[in-house]
């Protein structure tokens, strides 16, 4: 899961991404307006976290763009307790949810999990595909109701699969979603050969089938057998 933390308080934004990082989540952070609308464009994200009062203007002005673009990413807004009207203002654009400083880690948690819910998993708890179980928010799979033992990348591969069936998915858009920043750093693909090759190996020893289809020279799909 990819959240962007839109904030400039940096005592709060460090302690809130070790706290997300520590939950699991891949954690992006943007400090300003010119910053999170770079990587807003550039990369795609399960959740935004937007601080509405930004130095260099308003966190609104991410929402607008993004709804008009529109983007499937949630988007929960952060704002101090009387900044009522930027609350209404955020919803009325498009935004999910909205928290208030000062804030409990748990109930951002919460919250952020709540929205990743509704918009990919259409509220549910458990996502199936075949003969593959996934609990998203304990990092749990299933496989025939065999348990699979997955790393940290195998199984944000594995989810991000299944939140697409059936979509050609380019070895760009995996980089994109599995290392966000950082993808760009990589001097090739072939560490995406690699997780792909461990995590069908640990499916089909389980008993499941190959369910990712290569589509030569462009990407992937991930699809149940015919």
């Amino acid at each position: 899961m990819n959240i962007l933390l839109i904030e400039d308080e940096i005592s709060l934004a460090e302690t809130t991404l070790k706290y997300l990082e520590k939950e699991g989540y891949h954690c992006e952070w943007a400090k300003n307006l010119e910053e999170a609308s770079e990587k807003a464009w550039l990369y795609t994200y399960d959740c935004l976290i937007v601080d509405i009062t930004l130095p260099d203007g308003s966190g609104l002005d991410i929402i607008k763009k993004l709804k008009e673009r529109k983007s499937r990413s949630g988007i929960i807004i952060v704002s101090a307790r009387n900044a009522v009207q930027d609350r209404i203002s955020g919803l009325e654009i498009g935004a999910d949810d909205y928290i208030i400083k000062p804030f409990d880690l748990s109930e951002l948690n919460a919250r952020v999990k709540a929205v990743i819910r509704r918009r990919n998993f259409d509220a549910q708890n458990q996502i199936s595909f075949d003969k593959i179980v996934i609990n998203p928010y304990d990092r749990q799979v299933t496989v025939s109701g065999e348990p699979l033992t997955l790393t940290k990348k195998e199984f944000d591969l594995l989810l991000y699969f299944i939140s697409n069936p059936n979509r050609l998915i380019t070895k760009e858009s995996i980089a994109e979603h599995l290392w966000g920043d950082n993808m760009d750093m990589a001097d090739s693909y072939d560490f995406i050969y690699s997780h792909l090759k461990n995590l069908r190996k640990k499916i089909t020893g389980k008993g499941g089938d190959d369910y990712i289809k290569t589509i030569y020279g462009i990407g992937y799909k991930f699809v149940k057998p015919s």
